[in-house]
């Protein structure tokens, strides 16, 4: 098979990064915006851009009709998902494939397998991949509820069987809170998923969360390229991730490599995604999901292996064999990915909107930045928060996090808060530099009152002085020129002159 035109049906950051690996692949490359994204990036970058409806996302970016209105229009022979919205949907893969298109990700049957939690826990089972005790309770039935529990031993999280990304979660630590969170579970899981099942498992305490890359095609080749340390989350979403994990040891990243491609083949996935693990105090690690699609946090994969993740997707859905095997792959160096969000830490990481002012992205030896950012830019409610990543490569752990650290430092996003301050907080705690993080290490972390200080800031508060004289200069400079323009006469001279007095002052 052959792609001569891909639809990307994501906006902001992903849709920006396909894009730019279609254009280096001479593929062209079709854009979809809703009437909100109008002027951002990813619509300017692509060959092609479509409108495809009003801001709210059920009426533009998950409207399958309409994104396949566009691919028809526009003569595209495939379609790329992204991350989110239809990404993990089987329904929009099977009506990619059914209009003819190739669909740049696992088959539906594959995306279905995987994305129901019981049946995929079932599937590992029978593979050979090690699960956390657990089991399904059907809408309302309390017997089978406590039942559950009791069989997996207090405490538990209830999680909705057709749920992901932190929704239809809830942890019960005490008997009489089961049947009230059941219901909560329950009832977010049937708004968000149109599914009201949830299922019981045991809850692992502070665990840690890692990842396995695993790249597949279609002529039976299954590979593994490592793992991703993802225990820094709130509320069940990743904030900072970074391979090798300073957890495993060679023996251990062996098994659970090992085990991620088992996963993979068992459900005859093709293309990239990732098979999640929790790893235990004990160092036992137990399958949690499969994420069926591109991660957000591919690039620290990409930096460590040398590979481009979309290209490789792309061409493993037209058909090509992979270019390597597992004995051929080797990492190199340490990556670490922040995720910058228009959140604020101090109010429980609220959402936050506004207009990007001004902006500076930083640069430099082993910093790498995927943004759609832009200045002027209007950042609204309708979509995710994440505004893009930064993400360091260096030969060392401690040199990643260094080169980390000094691009935070440098980049400015002004009119807009972020979720900066704390990013770079977390990179200059003890605990963090010493590996010793689980899954509640963060949530500790911004209880403490000391990360949100000044000179936690990297500088920031330092460099106010500097801001105001800057500000108070300009507003000089300003003012002389107006002096100028009043008629005092000496064109020219009296401007550079003006300007050259209030330099000195």
């Amino acid at each position: 098979m052959s792609i001569e035109k891909v639809l990307i049906a994501n906006r902001g950051e992903i849709a920006l990064r396909v894009i730019r690996t279609l254009r280096e692949m001479g593929i062209g490359s079709v854009a979809v915006f809703s009437e909100a994204d109008r002027r951002e990036l990813h619509v300017r970058a692509a060959d092609e851009a479509y409108p495809i409806g009003p801001p709210a996302p059920a009426e533009s970016y998950l409207c399958v009709d309409r994104l396949l209105e566009v691919a028809a229009k526009a003569g595209c022979d495939a379609v790329h998902p992204g991350y989110g919205f239809l990404s993990e949907n089987a329904a929009f893969a099977q009506a990619v494939e059914d209009a003819g298109l190739i669909f740049i990700g696992p088959s539906a049957r594959t995306i279905a397998r995987a994305g129901d939690k019981l049946q995929a826990r079932k599937t590992m089972e029978a593979a050979g991949v090690p699960v956390i005790p657990g089991g399904e309770v059907p809408e309302g039935d309390r017997k089978r509820l406590q039942a559950a529990a009791k069989a997996c031993g207090l405490p538990v999280m209830l999680k909705a069987v057709g749920g992901g990304g932190g929704r239809g979660i809830r942890v019960v630590r005490e008997p009489g809170e089961l049947e009230a969170s059941f219901e909560r579970a329950s009832s977010e899981a049937a708004e968000a998923f149109g599914n009201p099942a949830v299922y019981v498992e045991r809850l692992l305490q502070s665990p840690r969360h890692i990842e396995f890359q695993i790249l597949a095609d279609q002529h039976g080749n299954t590979v593994h390229m490592g793992e991703r340390e993802c225990s820094i989350q709130r509320r069940h979403q990743k904030l900072l991730e970074e391979t090798p994990s300073p957890l495993l040891d060679d023996s251990l990243r062996e098994r659970m490599g090992a085990a991620a491609v088992a996963a993979a083949k068992a459900v005859d996935y093709r293309g990239a995604g990732t098979v999640e693990f929790l790893v235990d105090a004990q160092g036992e690690f137990f399958f949690l999901e499969m994420n069926t699609r591109i991660q957000v946090e591919h690039p620290i994969t990409e930096l460590c292996y040398g590979v481009d993740l979309v290209r490789l997707q792309i061409e493993v859905a037209a058909g090509a064999k992979l270019p390597f095997a597992q004995s051929d792959l080797r990492s190199k160096g340490h990556a670490i990915e922040v995720r910058l969000t228009a959140e604020d830490p101090e109010a429980g990481f609220l959402p936050v909107t506004g207009r990007v002012r001004a902006l500076r992205l930083p640069q430099g030896p082993g910093v790498r930045v995927d943004s759609h950012l832009f200045p002027g830019q209007e950042i609204s409610l309708h979509y995710d928060s994440m505004l893009g990543k930064i993400i360091a490569w260096g030969g060392t752990r401690d040199e990643a996090i260094d080169k980390l650290c000094r691009a935070l430092v440098e980049m400015r996003v002004v009119g807009l808060k972020t979720c900066a301050p704390l990013l770079l907080a977390l990179l200059r705690d003890e605990r963090f530099r010493r590996g010793d993080v689980d899954t509640t290490y963060l949530e500790s972390f911004v209880k403490d009152p000391q990360w949100s200080r000044p000179p936690q800031y990297g500088g920031l508060a330092a460099e106010l002085p500097a801001v105001l004289t800057a500000v108070l200069y300009a507003h000089r400079r300003q003012g002389a020129a107006r002096a100028v323009r009043s008629g005092h006469g000496g064109g020219g001279r009296r401007w550079l002159d003006a300007g050259r007095r209030d330099a000195l002052r």
